[in-house]
């Protein structure tokens, strides 16, 4: 990841999980196929059959993702896994990885939260994956924004489902490395009170300005509803208004590309304009998404070697990638798809243990779902002006290779995406995002509600 982009610059990536895809027909039905119509619809209290559906749905989601009885992930010891930018070797560097991964911000399904107005749910499981993988993008986003670069959790648990013995196997002990040493996170209790505050943002309430409750509202702008399946562009333009319509956040900016192409003055205007004559800041921090779509019933395997030519590494959602395990062509995810009880966040001490995971998973590149969205993070416009460069140099890379491009950042402004559209008001209308896979554009697709592909 350092060969692409500064440590300044972070990425993240978010997507649709492939095995949890609806058909057409499934949405056209009930949203994601598994969403009881009685709590769906209407606005009344669930009855005793409704909450038995729940329970059920919730019990087998867990089987069904390997959450209730739970396998082992290997690593190899000789292969490089990259988390955030950081790269890590499991023979002595453990300790690093643990730490950096246990405090990243883990967001799942919930069970028995306040009702969605509209409806009856109470729970967001079989239907708001998306949702939640979008919340651990932006949550993602905010750590970099907010806290230190070198922040860890102080309470980080030590990794478990995890085997190590395929690392030690086979070494000789003139081959072992000095295990690194990491420090242990140590309890600053302005930084632990911050890092409580980032993850009541995300609650499960609806006070929450990232929560489930606040996404649903701002999905109906969009002809969404609670039950429904989201798009990762629809949920990138509902995470973009989110923070736009949160005061706390003056210094800070989320722009949606169009097109798989980021244009670079819509991204300046957007982020050297102050939101307020009183602001003496020049330039907002800024979040970029750029939704893409990269085959069309599955992944194009050409796009495995951009993705390694990119360095990306971070988030892809269905499942939440934050890393790249090279070189074995598998990514390493954050899973939203366990569905937990809900944690009241308005309680100022709230427990934090279930919204950070010890349970590293991995994946095949080839499940990775085709339609996802990719972010970055710069803080500073030097970041973003290295980001410009970095993506350039890729890109002449990947021509030079005869590969398309994934995405791609270009001087000017977007012909239907002007300022307005990027501030986050509620008169945008839809972006305009199509497919970057030119192998696909004659394919059968999904409807635009799954996808998204404008």
């Amino acid at each position: 990841m350092n060969s692409v982009s500064p440590s300044a610059v972070q990425y993240i990536v978010g997507g649709g999980a492939h095995e949890d895809k609806p058909s057409a027909q499934s949405r056209r039905h009930n949203g994601h196929g598994s969403v009881p119509d009685g709590l769906r619809e209407g606005s009344g209290e669930p009855d005793e059959v409704d909450r038995l559906k729940a329970k059920f749905m919730s019990a087998w989601n867990n089987v069904k993702y390997g959450w209730t009885v739970k396998s082992k992930t290997t690593f190899n010891k000789s292969s490089p896994l990259i988390l955030l930018g950081q790269s890590y070797l499991f023979n002595n560097e453990v300790d690093g990885f643990r730490q950096a991964f246990v405090s990243c911000v883990w967001l799942t399904y919930r069970r028995e939260f306040p009702q969605l107005e509209g409806s009856s749910l109470t729970t967001d499981c079989g239907w708001g994956c998306m949702l939640r993988s979008g919340q651990m993008l932006l949550a993602q986003g905010l750590l970099q924004h907010l806290m230190p670069p070198d922040w860890r959790w102080a309470d980080c648990h030590p990794l478990t489902d995890v085997d190590f013995e395929v690392l030690n196997s086979g070494s000789s002990e003139g081959h072992r490395r000095t295990p690194a040493r990491y420090p242990e996170a140590s309890h600053e209790p302005q930084l632990e009170a911050l890092h409580r505050k980032v993850v009541s943002w995300f609650g499960d309430h609806p006070s929450a300005p990232f929560g489930v409750h606040q996404l649903v509202e701002l999905g109906k702008e969009s002809g969404k509803r609670a039950g429904d399946w989201y798009g990762p562009s629809v949920v990138a333009h509902m995470l973009r208004k989110a923070v736009a319509r949160t005061a706390e956040f003056h210094n800070l900016a989320v722009y949606v590309a169009q097109d798989c192409t980021v244009y670079k003055e819509d991204v300046l205007r957007l982020c050297e304009s102050p939101l307020t004559q009183e602001l003496s800041e020049s330039w907002k921090s800024v979040i970029i998404l750029v939704p893409v779509r990269l085959g069309g019933e599955s992944l194009n395997p050409s796009y495995i070697e951009c993705f390694c030519l990119h360095n990306i590494c971070v988030c892809v959602l269905c499942i939440f990638i934050m890393s790249l395990c090279l070189p074995d062509e598998q990514l390493l995810y954050l899973d939203p798809h366990y569905c937990q009880p809900v944690v009241d966040v308005t309680q100022g001490n709230f427990s934090l243990e279930s919204f950070h995971c010890n349970s590293p998973r991995k994946m095949n590149f080839s499940r990775m779902d085709p339609s996802c969205t990719i972010g970055f993070y710069a803080q500073t416009k030097s970041d973003f002006e290295s980001l410009c460069s970095a993506v350039s140099e890729v890109s002449a890379l990947s021509s030079s290779k005869e590969k398309y491009p994934i995405f791609t950042f270009v001087e000017g402004r977007g012909q239907n995406y002007g300022l307005e559209g990027q501030s986050g008001g509620s008169t945008d209308g839809p972006a305009n995002i199509f497919s970057c896979n030119r192998m696909s554009r004659n394919s059968k697709r999904g409807s635009t509600d799954e996808f998204v592909l404008l």
